[in-house]
């Protein structure tokens, strides 16, 4: 009977970030625009660091990979909004839609303990510059780059496997512009308790430790470069980790501000707002909080496009 159940929602109908048929086209330009700037601002800071051999470190090694995770967060949820609202159809499929929450869950999560990791590598640098090359040598840089990648795949795996166990009665309605996981669950007819259970544990843990290993290594970073007697020697240091310390703020705050402050008025929202901000608006961030704040990177871009027009 539980199977029978489940096998009669066949399709999921998204109702987008807004009913009101005359704001749908300035959503398309809006997300479009967004969209576009992401994928060639995070594709060109992987061609940089991958054409530049002076970029090939540990450092960069792991920033590639976050415009990499940026980039397909991202395609995970707006080309199939942009279609819909183009094609005037909101449906998705069950299979498409489950498929469509394990790879948002991946690329978020993934993020995640890349900022986790690349704090670990500035801590190393600053706090330990002698033994640099000693510590993150190639095959532990390979097992922090590998690392993330995997946990987040288990832990996307973890909730596609339980939600596959809910039962989908005659509600396909989602108040959302992809299949996010809370409004899956919301939806359910059966009861989704263990889902809800895990989900909190899962997510606590998956923050509580890149958090908690990005703190450390502020707070020795800190700690360290106070200890440097000239104003010249601190700046270098700090602004080493600048631009990582900018996208740690926006990638936390954006979870504080959402989810802890939600708002009283549209409690219904805050999944939405969520959810644009972490795989919209972050992912379009990035390049240009590396880009303006790294001169390495605005090197490698320089030669990148130098070789492209004047060659």
């Amino acid at each position: 009977m539980n199977q029978k159940n489940q096998t009669t929602i066949s399709e999921f109908i998204l109702l987008g970030l807004s009913n009101q048929t005359e704001m749908q086209k300035l959503i398309f330009v809006f997300f479009l625009s967004m969209y576009l700037v992401t994928v060639v601002g995070n594709g060109l800071i992987i061609l940089a660091i991958g054409l530049d051999i002076h970029l090939h470190t540990p450092m960069y090694l792991f920033l590639a990979n976050l415009s990499f995770a940026d980039i397909f967060s991202s395609s995970t949820s707006v080309p199939n909004m942009l279609m819909n609202i183009q094609t005037k159809s909101q449906s998705i499929s069950y299979e498409g839609c489950i498929t469509q929450m394990y790879f948002s869950i991946v690329f978020v999560v993934v993020d995640n303990f890349l900022l986790g990791v690349m704090a670990y590598d500035r801590f190393v640098a600053i706090c330990h510059p002698l033994n640099y090359t000693i510590i993150m040598h190639s095959r532990f840089c390979l097992f922090l780059t590998v690392c993330p990648w995997v946990l987040s795949n288990i832990v996307a795996l973890t909730h596609t496997l339980l939600a596959n166990q809910l039962v989908f009665c005659n509600h396909n309605t989602i108040q959302h512009f992809f299949c996010d996981l809370a409004p899956l669950l919301k939806l359910s007819c059966s009861d989704a308790m263990i889902n809800e259970v895990v989900k909190f544990i899962v997510g606590l843990s998956v923050i509580t430790f890149p958090f908690a290993l990005i703190l450390f290594s502020y707070v020795c970073i800190i700690r360290d470069v106070l200890r440097i007697s000239s104003m010249e020697g601190k700046w270098k240091a700090f602004s080493t980790c600048g631009s990582h310390l900018t996208v740690v703020i926006l990638f936390y705050g954006t979870i504080v501000g959402v989810y802890f402050f939600p708002s009283s008025t549209h409690p219904e929202d805050t999944d939405k707002i969520g959810a644009v901000l972490f795989t919209v608006v972050t992912p379009m961030m990035n390049p240009f909080i590396y880009s303006l704040r790294n001169k390495d990177i605005k090197g490698a871009l320089r030669k990148v496009i130098n070789k492209r027009y004047f060659r």
